[in-house]
């Protein structure tokens, strides 16, 4: 090989590699619901991790739990011509115009863990999320274990109008109907945040005092507000008023432990390396399924100390 020639290779070696060096990096606009829970918090984190393991320039929205935020966010997405979106939608309806811009611009839009209801399937490329229905249902079934199939509950209920407070409501209901002796006697919006379950219940226990002997909240941080509640009003919970919820956070695993929380169910928030493959594949021309499907676990009480460690929120 001539000098000429090795020249010429090492200059298409550099070509090749500046052109590498500066080729633009995947932007992807992420629209969050806000940070309401420790749950909420690391599913933020999940998708940051992700973002940066893999060189993405994530824009990120917190829409501090108002759906008008989140549409101000995605037009903005539009502007900056992201080249995919992801969106934790804070209700289900209300979406279509907003996403009809979205599809004019030709940029995928992945949901994370929570659904949306549009005339239109073909504004969202999938949802990424667990059973919601299924996890009402698993805790509806837990319960019953626990109570023999009697109990008078009061239900922390999640954002109103949110996927997961519609779905885990509906698997709940369904899951107590085969049993007579199980009533629902209160059910309130606590919001998805500990704050708001502390109040709720000390309404509640205002309200119907002794009446209460169990707990549905749609997820742990409601549950552990609630916890409080019935501790402030001298009652021993987990064992006066036994108390189920979803989410599965290191938090709730320290409560089983301590006796104060009789059971969860697993709804991961590491969800961001799954909404990134899913960018990839439509990006590389596949058609998705509209529910790529996360399953998830249940932890009673029981098994709580031999699962703690692998927490990782």
């Amino acid at each position: 090989m001539t000098s000429r020639m090795v020249g010429g290779l090492i200059a298409s070696l550099l070509v090749c590699f500046t052109t590498a060096l500066h080729a633009k990096a995947l932007v992807v606009g992420f629209s969050q619901i806000g940070a309401e829970s420790a749950w909420r918090t690391a599913e933020t984190e999940s998708v940051k991790s992700a973002a940066k393991e893999r060189g993405v320039d994530l824009k990120f929205s917190d829409a501090q739990g108002k759906q008008e935020n989140q549409i101000k966010a995605l037009r903005s997405f539009i502007a900056q011509k992201v080249d995919a979106i992801i969106l934790a939608p804070v209700v289900e309806t209300g979406w279509e115009p907003v996403l009809k811009e979205v599809k004019r611009a030709k940029i995928p839009v992945v949901l994370l863990d929570r659904g949306i209801k549009v005339s239109d399937p073909t504004l969202y490329t999938t949802l990424i999320s667990p059973d919601f229905v299924n996890e009402g249902r698993e805790v509806a079934r837990m319960l019953a274990e626990k109570t023999k199939g009697t109990a008078k509950i009061v239900e922390l209920q999640g954002t109103p109008g949110s996927a997961p407070a519609l779905d885990r409501k509906k698997g709940f209901d369904e899951g107590i109907k085969a049993f007579p002796n199980m009533q629902i006697i209160k059910s309130q919006t606590g919001n998805f945040n500990r704050a708001e379950g502390k109040q709720v219940m000390e309404a509640f226990l205002k309200s119907e005092g002794k009446n209460i002997n169990a707990v549905y909240a749609h997820n742990d941080d409601m549950a552990l507000g609630a916890i409080q509640a019935i501790e402030e009003a001298g009652l021993k919970p987990g064992t006066d008023i036994v108390i189920y919820s979803i989410d599965a956070v290191k938090s709730a695993f320290e409560a089983m432990i301590a006796g104060k929380l009789n059971g969860t169910v697993e709804c991961t928030p590491m969800l961001g390396p799954k909404a990134f493959e899913a960018i990839d594949r439509v990006r590389a021309g596949e058609v998705l399924e509209k529910w790529t499907k996360q399953e998830d676990k249940n932890f009673p009480q029981e098994i709580a100390a031999a699962h703690i460690a692998s927490r990782m929120y």
